[in-house]
């Protein structure tokens, strides 16, 4: 095996001092290249694969996990700011188990893990505390997986239920929400976290929940809208009113083209949230009556009335006298029709327009008189102005100043140009890298070519030929007259059954040298020939 080894490497020695200067150079680079590039390569397939082992964790929580995780010997890393820790792949759930088993993270015992150490002798108001603890800590879990949520804490106000009591009082909640110093909850993401405390709550209105950030600002106030940061009102108003300028810039851009003109709306939007309800009562006659009572009384009689009709002081004054019949008749009619009752109930939503006021400024030199009273129209159309309603508008033409413009466009001329200029330079670089690279191959291809030039066998003459012809005549014939006395001696030695001499062997030598001498000639001519031309050169001189 060693002897393999030493032949091995005299071999990949020899072959290399063979080489050109070229060849040699080419290939260390190429020996230097593979082994910075194996190099790499084990490095990065060495390196572990890490996932995630917790996030969302508070910063005690992850120094203790973290002094957990040195203590055993597992390589972490440490991410989102603190929160995050991930160790290698392959040893999630191992230490997850592990850690879970010290009893980290602290907050995972919040929850409804809190309603496990209860018992039959724990009393009505701790199962109560207990109960609101719970969902108090699995709101907070469940807020701090929203993405940009950091931390969250809720505490809620259940009031006890009393059924002697003619009104009960509301439950109410108050979060508060941590966030990276980066990022800020959207207002979405606040009446999200809104309708998500209150659906978990029974009784919990969104109206009722108070929703702060943990730089102090209110989100959201109980009984308002949701604001969010920066103000959902604010917001929402800013949107509208940069729709409606878009809408009407690209429409003036179309008539006066783009820069000659400049529209700005103003808008009062309406957030209050209205109920109305109205109740009208309807009769129809084609509909019978519910019930119907009709009452008759007649009376017929004869002679005189006595008596009269009592005056003052319960005095009887006499009344008319004479005779006659008596007749009398009433009549008394009862009826309860159907009436019908309409109860209309409108909510009015919020956001509704309550004011509008446009201003247009047009460029003098492209407006006209006429043109700005048509665009004036154009502009109250398109914007739906209504006049009953407050809505104003102003078109005035001025001469725009372009000075700010041509300036910018000097600038944009100039950047563009230095843009070019770098390209150009960076092709110029790129082109004479790649120039001395082509430069370099074409050295190595001629350095090369001359080595094989160099080494490249020279013909042979025909003196040189002609003696190679007559040497290898002379060694076949020699080597057939050596065989033949060999083969003759061997059979005397047979037949005299003795052992061959000193002499014979070194006979026998001899003839197997010269065969290998005369191998060499038919096999590697050229360098007997140059063999031949140095055996030569040394007479000679």
């Amino acid at each position: 095996m060693r002897d393999r080894v030493t032949a091995t490497l005299r071999r990949g020695t020899s072959t290399f001092s063979s080489f050109t200067a070229g060849q040699k150079a080419m290939t260390i680079v190429a020996i230097v290249g593979l082994a910075v590039g194996g190099y790499f390569f084990w490095s990065w397939s060495g390196k572990p694969t890490y996932a995630p082992l917790y996030t969302n964790l508070s910063g005690a929580d992850a120094s203790a996990i973290v002094d957990q995780l040195a203590a055993d010997g597992v390589s972490y890393q440490i991410a989102d700011g603190g929160s995050t820790i991930l160790v290698p792949k392959d040893q999630v759930y191992a230490q997850r188990i592990s850690v879970s088993g010290a009893g980290l993270p602290a907050e995972s015992d919040a929850g409804y893990a809190l309603l496990d150490n209860t018992d039959a002798m724990t009393s009505e108001f701790m199962q109560q505390v207990s109960y609101r603890r719970a969902l108090e800590g699995e709101l907070s879990k469940t807020i701090k997986a929203i993405d940009g949520v950091t931390g969250a804490t809720v505490h809620l106000a259940i009031p006890e239920k009393d059924v002697f009591a003619d009104e009960q009082q509301k439950t109410t909640a108050s979060v508060l929400v941590g966030t990276s110093a980066s990022r800020k909850l959207t207002a979405d993401q606040v009446q999200a976290i809104v309708h998500l405390v209150a659906s978990s709550v029974e009784g919990l209105e969104p109206e009722e929940v108070t929703v702060v950030g943990s730089d102090g600002m209110v989100l959201s106030t109980a009984g308002q809208a949701v604001t969010g940061s920066g103000g959902q009102r604010t917001q929402q108003t800013s949107d509208f009113e940069q729709r409606m300028n878009t809408a009407l810039q690209r429409m003036l851009d179309q008539a006066l083209g783009t820069g000659h003109s400049v529209v700005q709306v103003t808008a009062d939007l309406d957030f209050d949230s209205t109920e109305t309800t109205t109740q009208t009562y309807v009769a129809d006659p084609n509909n019978p009556p519910l019930s119907e009572k009709t009452e008759t009384e007649t009376y017929t009689g004869t002679g005189t009335p006595t008596g009269g009709v009592l005056g003052p002081d319960n005095i009887q004054v006499p009344g008319g006298t004479g005779d006659g019949t008596g007749n009398y008749n009433q009549s008394t009619e009862t009826r309860n029709n159907a009436v019908g009752m309409v109860t209309e109930v409108r909510k009015s939503a919020p956001g509704a327009v309550r004011k509008l006021s446009v201003a247009v400024l047009l460029d003098s030199t492209v407006a006209k008189e006429e043109d700005a009273a048509r665009l004036q129209q154009l502009v109250s159309s398109a914007a739906g102005l209504d006049m009953n309603r407050g809505d104003t508008i102003a078109v005035s033409a001025l001469t725009f100043d372009t000075t700010a413009a041509e300036q910018a466009q000097k600038e944009l001329a100039k950047d563009q140009q230095g843009e070019e200029n770098e390209q150009i330079k960076s092709w110029i670089e790129t082109g004479i890298l790649a120039l001395g690279v082509l430069i370099l191959v074409i050295i190595a291809l001629i350095t090369s070519r001359k080595g094989r030039k160099a080494k490249a066998p020279r013909q042979l003459t025909a003196e040189e030929r002609a003696q190679l012809e007559e040497m290898k005549a002379a060694l076949e014939e020699a080597r057939r007259r050596e065989l033949e006395a060999s083969n003759a001696d061997e059979t005397s030695a047979i037949e005299g059954g003795e052992p061959p001499d000193a002499d014979a062997l070194a006979f026998s030598e001899h003839v197997r040298r010269r065969n290998t001498i005369a191998g060499l000639i038919e096999k590697q001519p050229e360098e007997v020939a140059q063999l031949l031309r140095g055996w030569l050169a040394d007479r000679r001189g």
